[in-house]
């Protein structure tokens, strides 16, 4: 077995980071890294919030309770993250338990030396030293009870007081972190797999254009097809995603919540076209405000309603509005984006312009995401859709049932292509938990929990296992962060 040479200290190190053992390094890496991931946003987000408060409260007699108010915030977000069973402490248990692990895993299976190559025997001790302190550090996240999790069921007037106030606790907080872990641990796997078979069809001269279309369309297609289960559910069970996420979503698509509420109601068999079911003031309220004729939202009249109501006062045609969605949109993402890339970028003239450049490609992916999803709605509500299942009441009412929408789901994660190839990556990746997310229940069962933890654990290890032997094969930021949290 050749000697390895020991991997030479960054230049940037700090001197305290050598004052460490090396065992404890990854452990107390893992904890700051994890304790400022944890504290940062919500000291970003406090921040604003006091200030627009103490721009409210200007001028009122009490000039010293914003002040209180924002230092008592401050501690709060401090102290929260050093509790035990908070995310720094499980980065902790994690990262400083799989190397600790290790070596205790190493000496159980040293008898296997001679049977097992060491390569084999060192891989072996690492999956399972990850498994291990992946396992007990979700579960040590999971002991934390929460009162989102848990339900007061109230029973039959008979049965005794103590019962009643009783809570149910349910299982779940976790299951974001697990999803995680399982798309990145699956895409490491498929990743290798793809990689042995490309190496082998370029020796044997077989490698197509098809196999390198695959390659570079597959993070496309797994970014696409995850935006359309995350924007169906965010259109028709907004419960399955994140309520920030939800938020978010609300606040890029500008839409009006009578019309989704409209489009719910078409899909539930409540809204009828043709039918009078006491759904008319839903939309007849939108039409008073953009002056439009009340009959236009009367589904027992208007057959649809027209398409000039999704517009919401862009007029009736479908494509003026498709282009007016993204300049609209273009102007908003500019807003957030530019700011972001001119303080990453250096304060000169070339980095003026790639900050220019890169927010504009990102603000046109974000506003041609928005773009195809409402154009989607127009072409399967009145450009397309109408002449494929036809124009009778039957099909207007598939049509705003499910398949606009459908349509647009389809159609807008595609926007993808605009972005920066490099990016595709980690935003495939970024979007494929919360897609898996939208198919599984919120909240389970307690007694099933140990699924949950099996399949982190599982994941976690293979993962870590590969970023100690190829930390290239751990694609995206995540790769870097963990090679370099993970090394002596």
């Amino acid at each position: 077995m050749t000697s390895r040479m020991p991997a030479q200290r960054p230049k940037g190190r700090l001197r305290v980071d050598e004052s460490i053992p090396p065992i404890l390094r990854p452990l107390i890496r893992a904890y700051v890294l994890g304790y400022a991931s944890s504290v940062a946003p919500r000291l970003l987000t406090l921040v604003p919030q006091h200030a627009t408060k103490r721009t409210r409260n200007r001028g009122q007699s009490s000039v010293t309770q914003p002040h209180d108010s924002f230092v008592t915030s401050l501690q709060r977000i401090l102290r929260g993250g050093l509790e035990l069973q908070r995310f720094p402490t499980f980065c902790a248990a994690l990262v400083g338990g799989t190397t600790l692990f290790e070596a205790l895993v190493d000496i159980c299976i040293f008898r296997l030396r001679g049977r097992w190559s060491d390569l084999a025997r060192r891989r072996l001790s690492r999956w399972i030293a990850s498994f291990v302190a992946a396992w007990l550090s979700l579960r040590l996240l999971q002991s934390k009870k929460t009162d989102s999790f848990a339900e007061t069921k109230t029973p039959d007037a008979d049965l005794p007081l103590s019962r009643i106030q009783k809570p149910s606790r349910y299982a779940g907080r976790t299951l974001d972190l697990t999803l995680f872990a399982a798309t990145r641990a699956a895409d490491v796997i498929v990743g290798e797999l793809w990689a042995r078979r490309r190496q082998r069809k370029l020796a044997a001269g077989q490698w197509t254009w098809f196999d390198s279309s695959i390659s570079k369309m597959t993070d496309p297609s797994v970014f696409a097809t995850s935006c359309a289960f995350i924007m169906w559910a965010w259109f028709y069970t907004p419960s399955a995603l994140p309520r920030a996420y939800t938020k978010w979503v609300s606040s890029a698509a500008a839409v009006d919540a009578r019309l989704i509420e409209a489009l719910r109601r078409c899909r539930e068999g409540d809204l009828r076209y043709g039918e009078e079911t006491g759904q008319a003031g839903l939309l007849q309220s939108m039409c008073l405000d953009f002056k439009w004729p009340p009959d236009w939202g009367d589904p027992a009249v208007s057959i649809p309603f027209p398409c000039e109501i999704v517009h919401m006062g862009c007029g009736p045609n479908c494509e003026y509005h498709a282009l007016s969605r993204f300049y609209r949109s273009f102007k908003w993402s500019m807003a957030t984006y530019l700011p972001l890339n001119l303080v990453a970028r250096k304060k000169n003239l070339r980095g003026v312009r790639a900050a220019l450049l890169s927010a504009a490609r990102s603000s046109s992916f974000l506003a041609a995401f928005i773009t195809l999803f409402y154009y989607g709605v127009c072409l399967a509500r009145t450009r397309v859709g109408p002449y494929v299942l036809g124009k009778h009441r039957a099909a207007r009412q598939i049509i705003d049932a499910g398949v606009c929408v459908g349509s647009g789901c389809f159609m807008c994660g595609w926007s993808i292509l605009l972005e920066n190839p490099a990016r595709r990556k980690d935003m495939a990746l970024f979007v494929a938990p919360r897609a898996l997310a939208t198919l599984l229940p919120r909240r389970y069962s307690c007694d099933k929990q140990w699924r949950e933890t099996f399949v982190f654990a599982f994941s976690t290890a293979v993962i870590f296992t590969c970023v100690r032997e190829n930390r290239r094969r751990v694609r995206g930021v995540l790769g870097n962060v963990l090679g370099s949290v993970l090394e002596a």
